[in-house]
């Protein structure tokens, strides 16, 4: 059987003599995932008062608790933060939402000359920092009214510098194309809703195909992220819902996320995943619908669906033991096509985004 030749080579390569040096970084868990080092401007922000009141800690005040200072300020105290902390408020979840956009907008305008441009673009940013490889998040469509969101997550070799950038091989790879594409999808599927779509880089992805994808520690600080970031949506937007989107390397990270991401989660989908940190739906500890795509060519397949040693991401959520709702991915034929217009796949994501689970093809 298939799990058992996985299961065989996984031991193999945890229990080989002698062992090369690849394999025994393969098997050594790596370093826990900090935060970003505090800036200089974080560090004033901490020492800043605003009508004898401190500001919020960036590191330790929850969203809602963010949400609820801003709520409390004065317009023209608000705009002055804006001026002052751009950089701080810009990426500081439970901000209101027009506020990060100036702040993150008035960052980008002093930034390198590829990103200053954006500003003058009118993009709509609810975070952007380039520090180690880059926190970016890009709305398409009202945030501020929309009903509907989903979150796209990103997986490997995904930077600020290729966040938005299409090669001719590669049209669908870059996450701002994806996020796009599923909301121009929405919009079709359901003209009269309110919708908006996060492209969201929210956390460092392995660079590539080598010992940080196989391992779940970059994925874990990325989880802890994502709750962070959707409960600062759900905290300026109480009675939004969310669909969190996870592809390739990003699945895992939705699957570690699931069981911290707040109820106004209706849905966790993923596409071309290796995995999600879990054996089982059970094992994800979420009350949101499971959903999981993968097209019969994308060579994610090949992928051993075993963690052993924390190696590798459990069980393929295409798995029928799994427990996931497995949907089409018709007209996909790549593991970067799974938002490309016309298949089924995206119409599907979408349908899922919009909390339509009777609308959804599934396989089975």
């Amino acid at each position: 059987m298939a799990w058992g030749r996985q299961l065989l080579l996984a031991l193999a390569l945890a229990l080989a003599v002698p062992v090369p040096s690849a394999v025994v970084a393969l098997f050594t868990p790596g370093a826990a995932q900090a935060a970003l080092p505090m800036t200089a401007t974080e560090r004033e922000w901490l020492h800043a008062r605003v009508d004898g009141r401190t500001l919020p800690d960036p590191r330790t005040a929850s969203p809602a608790e963010v949400a609820a200072f801003f709520a409390g300020l004065p317009v023209t105290e608000s705009a002055r933060l804006v001026e002052r902390f751009p950089a701080v408020v810009g990426n500081l979840d439970g901000v209101p939402i027009a506020l990060r956009y100036a702040a993150n907008d008035r960052t980008m305008r002093t930034s390198e000359a590829r990103f200053s441009a954006w500003a003058g673009e009118g993009r709509q940013m609810l975070a952007f920092d380039l520090r180690s490889g880059g926190r970016l998040a890009e709305v398409f469509g009202d945030l501020a009214s929309a009903d509907r969101v989903a979150v796209v997550v990103p997986g490997v070799g995904t930077t600020a510098y290729n966040f938005d950038r299409a090669g001719p091989a590669h049209p669908y790879r870059p996450v701002r194309v994806a996020g796009q594409e599923l909301y121009e999808q929405m919009r079709a599927e359901s003209p009269q809703e309110h919708v908006a779509v996060v492209a969201w880089l929210g956390y460092r992805p392995p660079p590539d195909l080598g010992r940080g994808a196989a391992r779940e520690e970059l994925a874990r600080a990325g989880a802890t992220a994502l709750d962070r970031f959707v409960a600062g949506l759900t905290a300026v937007r109480p009675g939004v819902r969310v669909a969190v989107v996870g592809h390739s390397y990003g699945s895992v990270v939705a699957g570690l996320s699931a069981h911290g991401l707040p109820s106004a989660v209706t849905d966790v989908a993923v596409v071309g995943s290796p995995g999600m940190g879990a054996d089982t739906v059970r094992g994800l500890r979420t009350w949101a619908r499971v959903w999981a795509g993968c097209a019969p060519g994308d060579w994610i397949q090949d992928v051993p669906d075993v963690q052993v040693l924390g190696v590798g991401h459990g069980t393929a959520p295409v798995d029928p033991e799994f427990g996931a709702r497995v949907f089409s991915t018709a007209g996909v034929h790549a593991h970067d096509e799974y938002f490309r217009p016309g298949t089924t796949s995206l119409r599907n994501l979408a349908a899922i985004a919009l909390g339509r689970p009777d609308s959804v093809a599934l396989t089975r």
